[in-house]
């Protein structure tokens, strides 16, 4: 195993440490770049200036009673214009913006209109510079499983719409207690991938929406397939580039990744993977039981950057370099050493 010295921007140790920091994820955009996670019932964001070189302390955003943190389940961050905006879910999904670079920021509104439909607590959330964001879950509103709903929002997350059925499989459920991905293509489109379960297989399938309408019929991901009679409570990562797509997901015990139009590729084993994109190729991060390893651009094996950790995030930066964060022992590291820059 080779390794990546890795040039740490951050280490947020915890406040209390029966309160561990949990559940990283990260966003950049318009010469910012965003670190959000959850400790208890607390949502915390730290925002960066510089290309991820330092960031302010983190501040909390919002305190949320009985949010869902761990497994995938914790807050989202997106950064759409000039506007932060945060959500998380405790029965309820729950959204917030800040229009002052996260200083200050609004009242909770919840976005779900069916109560407690969101209350597995798995979701994802992507925005455009034109302040188009998009939000996906799985959802409980419908007895006998669960269906993929969204809601989207025109005005940088000031007001959402009405809730839209994205996806309803033929079994009569997805997978149960995967995270769903989303990206931005830009003029408020935007594409998702969840973890279906068709014909007793859970793997992952990816579909465009437009006008917060499904765009097109679903693609499965990759050439394999995995039966499966459990959930694996893992789902993927999607990044784009000059109009391409990029995903990545896990398939039984190894994770794979997939450039526009080729096939796809094995990177090691691991889990709960995470992908960024830049012009030197796409990045990935993922979990093995010996640490945190990563996919770089130009590189044939996996490269090991952190011999503890879990549940990591990845983000391209303005200036292109990329941004790394995970959980280990109960802190928030962050990296952007990865990728050097453009």
């Amino acid at each position: 195993m080779r390794y990546l010295a890795v040039l740490l921007a951050l280490h947020l140790q915890p406040v209390s440490p029966s309160v561990p920091n949990k559940q990283p994820q990260l966003a950049a955009a318009n010469g910012m770049a965003a670190l959000v996670f959850g400790s208890g019932e607390s949502i915390w964001l730290a925002r960066s200036t510089d290309n991820g070189a330092t960031f302010t302390a983190p501040a909390k955003v919002a305190g949320l009673p009985k949010m869902l943190l761990g497994r995938h389940r914790g807050p989202r961050v997106a950064i759409a214009g000039n506007t932060i905006v945060v959500t998380a879910i405790a029965g309820d999904l729950y959204s917030w913006r800040s229009t002052d670079a996260g200083r200050t920021w609004s009242a909770a509104m919840i976005v779900n209109d069916q109560p407690q439909a969101s209350r597995e607590g798995l979701h994802a959330m992507a925005a455009d510079p034109q302040g188009h964001l998009a939000l996906a879950w799985l959802d409980d509103r419908t007895p006998g499983g669960k269906r993929l709903y969204g809601a989207f929002s025109h005005d940088a997350g000031a007001h959402w719409s009405k809730n839209a059925l994205l996806y309803e499989s033929p079994s009569g459920t997805i997978c149960q207690c995967c995270a769903p991905s989303l990206v931005a293509l830009g003029g408020g489109d935007f594409a998702v991938m969840w973890r279906n379960v068709v014909d007793g297989s859970r793997d992952l399938y990816t579909m465009g929406i437009r006008d917060g309408k499904p765009g097109g019929a679903p693609a499965k991901s990759g050439t394999g397939t995995w039966k499966l009679d459990a959930c694996p409570m893992d789902g993927g990562g999607l990044a784009v580039r000059n109009g391409g797509l990029f995903a990545a997901w896990r398939r039984d015990h190894d994770v794979y990744l997939a450039e526009p139009g080729k096939p796809e590729v094995r990177l090691g084993s691991g889990m709960d993977i995470a992908i960024a994109v830049n012009a030197k190729g796409p990045y990935a991060i993922w979990t093995t039981p010996q640490g945190i390893e990563a996919h770089v651009p130009g590189t044939a094996s996996p490269l090991r950057i952190s011999e503890a950790g879990a549940f990591p995030a990845l983000t391209a930066l303005p200036d292109g370099g990329v941004l790394a964060a995970w959980e280990e022992n109960g802190a928030i590291s962050l990296s952007r050493s990865l990728g050097g820059r453009e």
